[in-house]
């Protein structure tokens, strides 16, 4: 009896056996491939955007550099007419005296549109009056300097401020030193001097005056946008 127990567990242990299948072979060390590794979707992704966006910046670093390149030749070919312009007139002016002077006449030119007005005394014992019409004119402070229209409500300002200021009649010369040495403009109601053709662009852009050479040209010949211009 105990036999026979035996050999059923022995036929019961073979059935077990087969139906479990061989026994895996164990794979030998450094014959088994290894596995590479793989690049995560979000490296790959951060990757093509840099490269997207570095691509970007070289095109557009290319059409700024035409851009900056084109308007340089803009205001050299603006600051060519401006001077062009200003012989012109002052040859026609040469050539008015000498023919009058041919018959024996006198020419008279025109009347000066522009004034440059400098304030000389401070504030103590100055009629009210007389302050309002400084505050009018820009000149809150001694050294302090503007251009001026000049008409009959500017010239009636003027002569009741006299003992207050000195002012005069600039030639080209004078207004574009004063522009670019002694410059100063508003940028964001900030007093920022005139360092580059930018500062004047970004204000005076909207009236085609790009550059110092046009805001000079603009005062001296006191153009329709002189006010803009003055009070920049």
């Amino acid at each position: 009896f105990r036999s026979l127990k035996l050999s059923e567990r022995a036929i019961h242990l073979a059935g077990t056996a087969e139906r479990m299948g061989p026994k895996p072979v164990a794979k030998k060390a450094g014959i088994a491939k290894k596995k590479v590794p793989t690049i995560p979707e979000t490296l790959l992704a951060k990757a093509k955007l840099k490269t997207e966006r570095r691509n970007k910046d070289r095109v557009n670093a290319v059409k700024d550099a035409k851009a900056k390149r084109d308007k340089r030749r803009l205001i050299f070919k603006r600051a060519e007419n401006h001077l062009r312009k200003h012989k012109k007139q002052q040859h026609a002016l040469v050539q008015l005296h000498r023919e009058a002077k041919k018959v024996g006449n006198f020419y008279v030119p025109d009347e000066p549109k522009l004034a440059f007005v400098m304030r000389i005394r401070g504030i103590n014992q100055i009629h009210p009056r007389v302050r309002k019409i400084l505050q009018l004119l820009r000149l809150r402070q001694i050294n302090n300097g503007v251009f001026v229209k000049l008409n009959k409500a500017t010239i009636n300002m003027l002569r009741i401020v006299e003992p207050q200021i000195a002012w005069g009649y600039p030639s080209m010369k004078s207004v574009h030193d004063l522009c670019y040495k002694r410059g100063y403009g508003k940028v964001d109601r900030r007093r920022v001097p005139i360092a580059d053709n930018t500062t004047v662009e970004t204000v005076l852009g909207k009236h085609d005056i790009i550059c110092v050479e046009d805001l000079v040209s603009e005062i001296y010949n006191v153009g329709p946008h002189f006010k803009e211009a003055s009070n920049f």
